[in-house]
């Protein structure tokens, strides 16, 4: 199934459900790249519901850590909902859920963005 990208808000926090594959193959990498770009420039907080994201390769991994790093770098973060499957086991592999803070449901996510709001407070 090609890669489908549905965007939610809830205050600060972009949320993409991403449904299908993060491969090169059919550009799916190259559209998940133009819509982090997009939320990107604003230095946001952008929160990934991995969820239904069936399989994910090096050029969907580059994107994503291209974001992290871009996001971190503007003042904003990344978090991952739920990875499972082929992509949980690659994301385990490459060691990603270790670098960008995972959760089981998105109110745990929403929550940790609040959180570290209240903690970089002085």
């Amino acid at each position: 199934m090609a890669l489908q990208i549905s965007t939610r808000q809830t205050g600060e926090v972009t949320i993409l459900d991403l449904r299908g594959r993060a491969t090169i193959s059919d550009g799916e990498s190259e559209l998940l790249r133009g819509r982090l770009d997009d939320l990107i420039a604003s230095g946001g907080k952008i929160l990934l519901n991995l969820a239904e994201l069936s399989h994910v390769d090096s050029s969907g991994f580059s994107v994503i850590v291209r974001a992290c790093v871009s996001l971190r770098a503007r003042g904003g973060d990344l978090r991952f909902i739920r990875p499972t499957g082929r992509a949980l086991l690659a994301f385990n592999v490459l060691h990603l859920l270790d670098v960008i803070p995972t959760f089981d449901s998105e109110n745990e996510a929403l929550a940790s963005f609040r959180l570290k709001g209240l903690i970089a407070k002085p």
